[in-house]
């Protein structure tokens, strides 16, 4: 049997577990604390930032991979150093990690991307808000998501707290144009130690409130063998193996820019479980572990994904299934069985069909069902 350890016991290491069982995977999860979300695989619960207990895991595995992207590099080059399996590893972890590493590694790529700078002044926030504002945005390098760690700015003294606190944000900010787009894309991948490289169809993400609301595959009218070009020049030029997802945006020109990477299974590819023939889950295990890739084929000619966020520290979507199903017979319900609080990620629905209107229309009113009384 193959045995595979996650780090990080969230939503994408639960998602995990279903084609790990029907692939006889033994699928450990390193958890954080009891009661996550991918609690029923939780092997360990500890400290991933403690070398001795993240070893000891290791050792119990084929291979690790992530949930995250949060656990140390140092870390992961002293598992690599004592011969065990870190996919992807940190020399390709790293760019999703840091943007500021990514940015950098994208350039010498050649790859298309913003506008961006290292600033470390308060003189080179105010040069690049002159060559590229009015408007420039400004990210921490380590650790921001779903909106965090990032803002858009006019002025300097809007991250002046930030340029008085470098060395607790790694050192430098990452300043970027602000680019005028028509929307945001996203391109997920895979790639195995073998070197067999696939992608999925290039799906437009839609956000609110700066998380993702809505997913659709395939993004309308969206230039697919141009995004996974990037993808595969990306995945190769980096060394990643396993999933990967590159966000990207697309601007009023039809340009293609790169935005973001994540080097893991992605909420952008949530569709998959039900639109396509093998989900970003299943290929994940299979590409970490060098097993031959599976079809990415869609399942129907369309797939729309809403996320189910939290609306407060109560909200229970659980209790309101059944008035949603019985309206919503066609809708895949997905829970993560997390604790609730506003704007967290508490689940999602899939519906597969032919006509996107529709589709978008029958996964929101079943989301706005679940949001409603019970009944």
């Amino acid at each position: 049997m193959y045995s595979v350890g996650v780090i990080g016991a969230g939503q994408l290491a639960r998602m995990m577990q279903v084609p790990a069982i029907e692939l006889g995977i033994d699928l450990r999860v390193f958890a954080e604390a009891d009661g996550a979300s991918a609690a029923l695989s939780a092997s360990r619960v500890g400290d991933y930032t403690d070398f001795d207990q993240l070893l000891d895991f290791a050792k119990s595995v084929d291979v690790i991979t992530f949930d995250h992207e949060h656990v140390p590099a140092e870390l992961l080059h002293k598992l690599e150093a004592q011969g065990l399996s870190v996919r992807p590893g940190p020399a390709a972890l790293i760019h999703a990690q840091n943007k500021l590493t990514m940015r950098k590694k994208l350039s010498e790529l050649g790859l298309p991307q913003p506008a961006w700078l290292a600033a470390k002044t308060e003189q080179d926030v105010a040069s690049f808000l002159s060559d590229h504002g009015p408007e420039i945005v400004v990210k921490t390098p380590i650790g921001g998501y779903d909106g965090k760690g990032v803002r858009v700015i006019s002025e300097v003294s809007e991250v002046q707290d930030w340029l008085e606190n470098l060395g607790k944000l790694g050192g430098e900010l990452l300043l970027e144009q602000k680019v005028d787009f028509s929307r945001e894309l996203a391109q997920l991948s895979a790639r195995s130690p073998s070197g067999e490289f696939s992608t999925w169809q290039v799906v437009e993400t839609r956000q609110a409130q700066g998380v993702c609301s809505e997913v659709i595959s395939p993004a309308p009218n969206a230039d697919g063998a141009k995004t996974a070009e990037i993808a595969k020049r990306i995945s190769e030029g980096l060394g990643v193996i396993g999933v990967m997802a590159v966000e990207l945006f697309e601007t009023v020109a039809g340009e293609i820019l790169v935005n973001e990477l994540a080097m893991r299974p992605h909420n952008s590819g949530h569709f998959s479980i039900e639109g396509s023939q093998t989900s970003q889950f299943e290929q994940h295990l299979r590409a970490v572990l060098d097993l031959p890739l599976g079809s990415t084929k869609p399942t129907a000619p369309v797939a729309v994904m809403v996320n189910l966020l939290g609306v407060d520290d109560q909200n229970d979507f659980v209790s309101r299934y059944p008035k949603a199903m019985r309206e919503f017979p066609e809708v895949s319900f997905h829970s993560y069985e997390k604790s609730a609080r506003k704007g967290r990620k508490m689940g999602h629905l899939t519906v597969i069909g032919d006509n996107q209107e529709s589709l978008l229309r029958n996964a929101q009113a079943a989301r706005a069902a679940l949001y409603g009384p019970i009944a």
